[in-house]
């Protein structure tokens, strides 16, 4: 019987897997098309000034964003802190009941990490 591989990541305390089929493995610089992290304004409630400056924020970096979490918050903080990457801001209790931090990666979108309880 041929053996299978997955691929697995956990959310919220729970193992998901994804089989793998094939593995290519990537030796080369590859043009790449990049996807944002957030969705470009659409729909009616949009003017085209409004569009337009979204299209400029999306393009240096400063409209994408993406939330992750961690039962390390404090560890997590202090490695990113240590690679030098640009702190939003420490970890802090909010009001709305979550524990978070929030960085910038090189190409400006904002990562949050909240501590998962």
């Amino acid at each position: 019987m041929a053996s299978r591989q997955f691929a697995t990541f956990e959310v919220a305390d729970q193992l998901f897997g994804v089989e793998v089929h094939t593995v290519q493995e990537v030796l080369s610089y590859n043009e790449y098309t990049p996807v944002p992290l957030a969705p470009p304004a659409v729909g009616p409630g949009f003017t085209d000034d409004e569009r337009r400056t979204i299209a400029e924020m999306m393009a240096k970096g400063t409209y994408g964003w993406i939330l992750l979490a961690t039962k390390d918050l404090d560890g997590t903080f202090e490695r990113l802190q240590a690679s030098d990457a640009e702190v939003v801001q420490e970890p802090v209790e909010q009001p709305y009941g979550i524990r978070d931090c929030a960085f910038r990666d090189p190409a400006g979108n904002l990562v949050r990490i909240q501590e998962v309880r």
